[in-house]
């Protein structure tokens, strides 16, 4: 079973697909979505009567009422965006047609108010469903840096195959910087003392780990020439500035 968590309003065009597929979907609900309750259980000794089961139950459930209600609030501890919080939840089953059926539910109660999310395997863990749809933090974020920092999408090509390799291009290089300051200390990656007013403890950015690679090609490729003679300190320091401007 693959898991795919989602940030957008699971629709039924959508989750069809993905449960054929037998991918286990993690996504948000709206506060005013429609769930039902679970189908009633045959009483020992009771006989089903004519048709099919009931896969739907006939009560509807508010999400914007549970999350108002004071009662069956509890507490977890996961990990989300890299740190270890404690979160205020709501855990329960219900049906939901757009998912075919059963989902797990989870209610998580935020600063800013109740958050609501689903999952489709009924039997996942609520510190499963809140850690899968933080991880899609790290997707949404390389997808910005495709598109900003390496200009996915924007190449001007005119046939089909050509803007498949540029895309494919764009993913390689993106993916051999990472791979490049993998390893490298924080202050070899990102030196921020030409900038006073950003925040020093800031984790390096994709952007800065690029301009970190460049810098060290270009240094490279400069200084080298210094090692076949003696470089005056005035051009060994204007090479330094020259590299700043450049990267």
């Amino acid at each position: 079973m693959q898991t795919f968590s989602t940030g957008c309003y699971a629709k039924r065009a959508f989750l069809k697909p993905m449960l054929k597929l037998g991918v286990i979907v993690v996504s948000r609900l709206r506060k005013d979505a429609h769930l039902n309750t679970l189908p009633p259980k045959l009483r020992k000794g009771q006989r089903r009567g004519p048709g099919k089961p009931r896969k739907y139950g006939k009560k509807r459930i508010s999400l914007a009422k549970r999350a108002a209600a004071r009662r069956g609030w509890g507490t977890i501890e996961c990990v989300q965006y890299g740190q270890r919080v404690v979160k205020k939840y709501k855990s329960f089953l219900a049906t939901y047609r757009p998912a075919y059926g059963l989902i797990r539910v989870v209610i998580v109660q935020e600063a800013t108010g109740p958050e609501f999310f689903f999952c489709t395997d009924p039997d996942a863990r609520v510190v499963e469903i809140l850690e899968t749809f933080a991880d899609r933090a790290a997707i949404e974020q390389d997808f910005h840096d495709l598109k900003v920092i390496w200009g996915i999408g924007k190449q001007q090509l005119r046939h089909l195959w050509a803007n498949i390799g540029a895309y494919h291009l764009n993913l390689w290089m993106h993916a051999l910087v990472e791979l490049w300051a993998w390893a490298k200390p924080k202050h070899e990656v990102c030196d921020r003392r030409d900038s006073p007013w950003d925040d020093p403890g800031r984790r390096p950015s994709h952007a800065d780990r690029r301009k970190a690679l460049r810098r060290s090609i270009l240094q490279h490729e400069y200084l080298s020439l210094a090692r076949y003679g003696r470089a005056a300190r005035k051009l060994a320091a204007l090479a330094q500035q020259l590299l700043k401007l450049a990267v």
